[in-house]
């Protein structure tokens, strides 16, 4: 364990204590892969404290952690989350932009990566969950995208066209391995696969797996950082050939 995750796990600690000493709502900021992992491995430590994730949808990959419930407070407190609607000032010359381009863009702002949740494209449009507190200085500064001049506005509630589509596809494996079924779908050799396991970049249901020949389950959701997400929804059948045909639900 190194020096930042274990300050990042005394956070936690803290957190959950005043939560619980206190029975008032106590948030973090937006999680990455690994932290919330480190939580998942001190999450029976915690137990005694009410905690519930959420990022600003059901599929969110970055989430916040909420120390206490109504139970435990006395009164209901929401996600201190809101969602921006990035748009370019004229629809038809705005860029394809992608997530590394908004993400750029607030990052030179000079913001805090806690502060900032998942960014969902449509189109030429992004919505992007952010803290409340970080709203009103992303508003008012965030104004260009790349080469793209662009406008900020609350979403208000959040819209449909945010939640988490889903696709679609099949594919060929020998075995419902994780690594095979990484391998398959990035088209990657299995060594590659394997090194992802080492590098510590894929993350089952939120946790982290180093075990590459583990059988995924229906509705496991598999994080690869640098690939993508995706759903594991079982195998179907089996070819002429013996292979297995693996649906697979990606995140778009």
């Amino acid at each position: 364990m190194d020096a930042e995750e274990i300050l990042f796990r005394k956070r936690l600690e803290e957190l959950a204590k005043k939560s619980y000493s206190n029975s008032q709502y106590l948030f973090t900021g937006f999680l990455s892969a690994a932290e919330l992992d480190s939580y998942y491995r001190m999450e029976r430590e915690l137990s005694y404290v009410p905690v519930t994730i959420f990022g600003g949808t059901a599929d969110c990959e970055r989430v916040m952690l909420r120390f206490g419930d109504e139970e435990l407070c006395g009164y209901e407190e929401p996600f201190p989350i809101q969602c921006i609607e990035i748009a370019p000032l004229a629809e038809k010359f705005g860029e394809e932009l992608s997530h590394r381009d908004y993400l750029g863009a607030l990052m030179n702002l000079g913001i805090e990566r806690s502060t900032l949740g998942d960014i969902v494209i449509l189109g030429k449009h992004a919505f992007l969950f952010c803290t409340g507190k970080m709203a009103p200085y992303i508003l008012e500064n965030l104004d260009k995208v790349r080469h793209t001049s662009v406008r900020c506005s609350l979403a208000g509630k959040v819209p449909e066209s945010t939640v988490t589509r889903l696709e679609r596809k099949t594919i060929q494996v020998n075995a419902a391995r994780t690594d095979s079924i990484i391998a398959k779908l990035y088209h990657l050799s299995r060594s590659e696969s394997v090194e992802l396991f080492r590098a510590k970049k894929v993350f089952v249901n939120g946790r982290l797996n180093e075990n590459n020949s583990g059988q995924l389950k229906p509705l496991d959701k598999v994080s690869v950082r640098g690939f993508g997400r995706f759903q594991f929804a079982g195998i179907t059948g089996e070819t002429r050939k013996g292979k297995l045909n693996a649906e697979i639900d990606l995140y778009c």
